[in-house]
């Protein structure tokens, strides 16, 4: 659309983000990847020693864990320190984790992401 000063005075030019349908399409999605990651390798949420979801908000890690029953002390958060890292988050969020908590044989972290594009994976690490 070519700009006219309608345009530009109505905000058309700008982007705009709907914040309560991406809320619900990353906890939908995290879901669905983490069950399906879960599934696959014949697992629950009982079997997970950590969870580290991507860092996005507080609320949507609060969702996730809650769907598999995880204990909230077994969801490790930095968000509340560095904030949406964007990519980086679980890494960051991975690296303090083994810091503090090394794993043990057979302890497993279950990571979930969602990030730009719509995009969402999870996958579970496991000491061997």
């Amino acid at each position: 659309m070519p700009p006219t000063l309608k345009s530009v005075e109505d905000k058309e030019h700008f982007i705009k983000m709907d914040g309560r349908e991406v809320f619900k399409h990353a906890v939908k999605r995290m879901i669905e990847a983490c069950t399906d990651v879960l599934e696959k390798n014949s697992l629950t949420g009982a079997d997970i020693t950590w969870m580290i979801p991507h860092q996005a908000n507080i609320r949507i890690i609060d969702a996730i864990a809650k769907r598999f029953d995880i204990d909230p002390a077994k969801v490790f958060k930095t968000v509340h320190k560095y904030g949406n890292t964007s990519a980086s988050s679980i890494g960051i969020a991975l690296d303090e984790c083994l810091e503090k908590f090394p794993l043990k044989k057979g302890e497993r972290i279950l990571m979930t992401a969602f990030g730009a594009g719509l995009t969402w994976g999870a996958g579970v690490l496991e000491q061997i």
